[in-house]
């Protein structure tokens, strides 16, 4: 039986590691966690993670040579003590099943050639050595399925899979697998979770009797009663100046350092312009021409069949032929669908060509404030002079490469409730629901 909850009960100290800016920490801080270390490759980004977890220490550099650095950094602090909580999102990006170079997911030699996809192993070496309370692991989908080989007997097993191994004789691991706009995030992003608990926690025990999992119920999701975040309407509560991308001087709003786009030549822009507002549509779909206005002309048309100039579609344009841009259609240079939760924020936000990127309705890509915000990152995050020192490219990396903030809030204050034995009055999440029982199919894994 939970204890209710005290009004003031004291963070719980926690290790972050691959904390990209830090972004999704802050929600775990929210919840009531305190991060004492963190370690990130890249040491812009720490900087940025550090002004917004100012009690933490910073430990840069690759986690497959610096996790001792971590584990060292974290004793002169706190001695033997315990974490209570390690959270880590490895790179994703060797997981990702976008691209068909990185070969078959359930190929293990070749998701061994790229490194990131054992980044595994440095989380279960801090894990084993600093013994935290919880350990959770983000990634996406492809994570729990991503072959690799087991560099100890060369067996082909899942990244996720491994590190549930490595861990198994201390901890109960939960696998998660969810769209966060189920829980209130207004775009769609499919992540996979793995929370562990010790097995002496008795968490594990509370947890087993009611047949949940460390994780909160939906609260937005159609299967549980509830409505996702639409586009049209989170636009509409960040309340920010229009802009264009046909104009330098209508490109940003010097009020909001982070609402700017990038200048469009005119071609682009006019192309973008076609796309009919509101609609969802592609370029691709453009039957315009700059000269004569609406033509008729087949999907794999370039020229206007009129005057013979280039149609208003992504085209590359030849000294003797024109081309469509070799790209993926289905949701390149494509207006976001404004009823319904924004797409994917992804590093490629600004780019034309990238996954839905272009605004709803104005002639753009969002800003990367809009982003942010659209990623539940706080307006007042600090990011510094990043990007004056490290440009625009960079902080949109940063942003898509965050964990939504409301998201990890919500878990945080189910893992605090847990790990504190207090009643919050949470909702936990069901081992039947689809979320969990996907996951756990996924990873080739069983309750029994």
């Amino acid at each position: 039986m939970m204890r209710e909850a005290t009004p003031s009960a004291p963070a719980l100290d926690a290790v972050s590691l691959f904390s990209n800016c830090g972004a999704g920490d802050v929600g775990f801080s929210a919840a009531g966690f305190r991060f004492r270390v963190m370690a990130e490759l890249a040491r812009s980004r720490l900087r940025v993670a550090l002004r917004n977890h100012q009690e933490a220490e910073g430990v840069p550099g690759d986690l497959r040579r610096t996790w001792r650095d971590v584990v060292d950094r974290w004793r002169w602090l706190h001695g033997p003590a315990r974490p209570a909580l390690v959270a880590a999102c490895p790179p994703c990006q060797g997981m990702s099943t976008a691209r068909s170079d990185r070969g078959p997911q359930d190929d293990a030699e070749a998701g061994s050639r790229d490194g990131r996809n054992l980044l595994v192993l440095p989380i279960a070496h801090i894990t084993k050595a600093l013994r935290p309370t919880c350990v959770v692991v983000e990634n996406v989908t492809g994570f729990l399925r991503r072959m690799v080989r087991d560099p100890e007997t060369g067996e082909g097993i899942s990244a996720a899979r491994l590190l549930v191994r490595l861990l198994a004789k201390d901890y109960v691991v939960y696998p998660f697998l969810t769209d966060l706009a189920d829980f209130g995030v207004p775009q769609r992003r499919k992540r996979a979770f793995l929370t562990f608990l010790r097995r002496s926690s008795p968490a594990t025990g509370f947890l087993r009797r009611e047949n949940r999992a460390p994780y909160p119920a939906p609260s937005h999701a159609p299967d549980h009663g509830g409505n996702h975040v639409l586009l049209r309407a989170a636009l509409g509560r960040f309340q920010l100046p229009a802009l264009d991308a046909g104009d330098s001087a209508l490109a940003r709003d010097s009020r909001y350092p982070f609402h700017f786009v990038p200048v469009w030549p005119t071609r682009q822009h006019r192309m973008v312009a076609a796309i009919p507002a509101g609609s969802g549509a592609s370029a691709w779909e453009n039957d315009d021409c700059g000269g004569c206005g609406p033509v008729e002309a087949d999907a794999e048309t370039v020229e206007c069949p009129v005057c013979g100039e280039p149609l208003l579609r992504p085209i590359v344009r030849r000294e003797r032929r024109n081309r469509l841009v070799r790209g993926f259609r289905r949701a390149s240079y494509r207006r976001m669908e404004p009823d319904r939760p924004a797409a994917t924020i992804t590093t490629a936000s600004g780019r034309i060509g990238g996954s839905r990127t272009i605004h709803p309705f104005e002639n753009r890509v969002l800003s990367p404030l809009e982003c942010a915000l659209l990623q539940t990152i706080p307006l007042g995050f600090d990011w510094g002079d990043a990007l004056e020192r490290r440009g625009v490219s960079e902080v949109r990396a940063m942003i898509g490469e965050a964990v939504p903030p409301h998201f990890t809030e919500m878990h945080g204050l189910v893992l605090v409730s847990l790990l504190t034995q207090t009643d919050r009055g949470l909702s936990l999440i069901d081992q039947t629901d689809v979320r969990c029982k996907n996951a756990r199919r996924g990873l080739a894994f069983s309750l029994t």
